[in-house]
């Protein structure tokens, strides 16, 4: 076989500390630069415990998105598939077990039945209520000893996580919530840690979280299905309902582990990019006056027409389409710094690419940035232009499979319209009910694997005199 070139690192681990080293410092582009320099655009490491095939550009990215499924499937590391569980919805895709194939479609489905903007646009008006009131209560909390200063990454973190389990799991007791988000927040930690099972370790910590997240929702899934059965509950009430109610050509439905591992998969997929996305916002905003200057002079033109409408006061579908340059703004920022950097695919098969071999059962990884910051595609990457995203007609069109935060091709990341949905509610809520500053101001953004300001991003918030 014509391998590419690389180093396979040390045995069992690979270059998996040196990657996750390097992610943490949010010098992940730097790590691969230093490879392609060596070894050319395609080249062989091994990460996460698989040999594996990193291949970057636009060519590559066309490569991975759109093989076909009994060719390249989605890879989650073994930290994700065990956290996750092996009937979440990744995982059902990947499988070559016949029996697997329709059960990926059917929860597929499902889920696509409650993501599409066709139903997102029902949940709106109850986002933008839950979003208002939880600003106001922790922003209350945290001013209760004098200053308001806020810690947004945690804030957005819980803000996000509770947006979630209210519209998409229907869960609204506060003490669920708050357990629910110590043991996910848990979890998550362990999906990108090393997958050593000892007493003490992150992945140890995670396996036991995971543990108790059952525990938690397995009692709500089965009160959920009593519900449905004597019809106080409407099938399409959120996604735990969708996949409750859906039946395969045998009139089966879906067994509780399948439905456990999907809310697992669902709930990490959904609250933490949103929470990334807001809280890189907010630092953006932070630092960038004209920027902001022209978000609140959107936003705060929403807000009169949502008082000249008079009634609810509350967001609709409609004002959420006219957020047009914030929406732009959160594009650019997932250009330049892109909530997920990269992922995994398992080749089903032996394949070639580049004129390099990849032998069955290798892991293909692409990572974002080796389009989105290249100055072939993108004109002067560097600089932070939310209008490269205006008018893509009249502007430089942005070739296929090169602007990929959210994947490409059949593999879209179905949550992508809820996380634009959501990003748009909090940023409108923040900027006309506050102002606010960073309490450190040359705060850097690190990958933790996701990247965060590194110190937490506290922020000094203040109300807006609407008077």
């Amino acid at each position: 076989m014509n391998l590419p070139r690389g180093s396979m690192g040390y045995p069992v681990i690979g270059e998996t500390l040196s990657f996750l080293k390097a992610q943490a410092k949010d010098e992940g582009p730097s790590w691969f630069e230093e490879r392609i320099a060596e070894h050319g655009p395609v080249f062989k490491t091994s990460l996460m415990g698989s040999p594996t095939v990193v291949i970057m550009g636009q060519a590559g990215n066309k490569f991975i998105f759109t093989a076909r499924e009994d060719v390249l499937v989605p890879q989650q590391p073994l930290t994700l598939r065990t956290i996750a569980g092996k009937q979440n919805i990744s995982e059902l895709s990947g499988s070559r077990r016949v029996i697997f194939i329709p059960l990926y479609r059917l929860v597929k489905g499902a889920m696509m039945n409650f993501l599409k903007p066709e139903s997102l646009q029902h949940s709106v008006k109850r986002m933008d209520e839950i979003i208002k009131n939880l600003f106001v209560r922790e922003v209350a909390k945290a001013g209760e000893g004098g200053d308001t200063i806020v810690k947004a990454v945690v804030f957005m973190k819980k803000l996000t996580f509770n947006v979630a389990c209210d519209i998409l799991f229907g869960i609204k007791d506060e003490s669920t919530e708050q357990a629910l988000f110590d043991d996910f927040t848990m979890a998550f930690k362990a999906v990108w840690s090393l997958p050593i099972n000892l007493p003490g370790t992150e992945f140890w910590r995670g396996i036991k979280a995971r543990s108790r997240i059952v525990d938690r929702i397995l009692p709500i899934m089965r009160e959920r299905r009593k519900q449905l059965e004597r019809g106080t509950l409407r099938p399409g009430a959120d996604v735990v309902s969708c996949l409750l109610a859906t039946r395969d050509e045998n009139g089966e439905g879906f067994e509780e582990e399948a439905i456990t591992d999907n809310f697992i998969i669902l709930m990490i997929a959904s609250h933490d990019t949103s929470a990334i996305l807001a809280s890189l916002m907010i630092w953006k905003l932070s630092k960038d006056p004209n920027i902001y200057d022209e978000v609140l002079q959107e936003q705060m033109e929403v807000k009169r027409r949502k008082q000249s409408r008079g009634g609810d006061g509350r967001l609709t579908w409609e004002d959420i389409q006219s957020m047009k340059f914030t929406w732009r703004v959160a594009q650019e920022l997932m250009r330049i710094i892109p909530p997920v950097f990269g992922n995994f695919k398992k080749a089903l098969q032996d394949l070639s690419f580049g004129g390099y071999d990849i032998p069955k059962g290798w892991q293909v990884f692409w990572a974002a940035y080796g389009t989105q910051m290249n100055g072939d595609i993108f004109e002067n990457p560097d600089e932070f232009n939310p209008f490269r995203f205006d008018n893509p007609s009249k502007a430089k069109a942005i070739p296929p499979f090169t602007y990929v935060p959210f994947g490409a091709g059949v593999r879209m990341c179905p949550g992508n319209e809820f996380a634009r949905v959501e990003t748009l509610v909090i940023m409108h809520n923040l900027v006309t009910m506050y102002e606010w500053s960073q309490v450190n101001p040359e705060e850097a953004i690190t990958r933790q694997p996701m990247p965060y300001p590194s110190m937490g991003l506290p922020i000094r918030l203040k109300p807006i005199n609407t008077n």
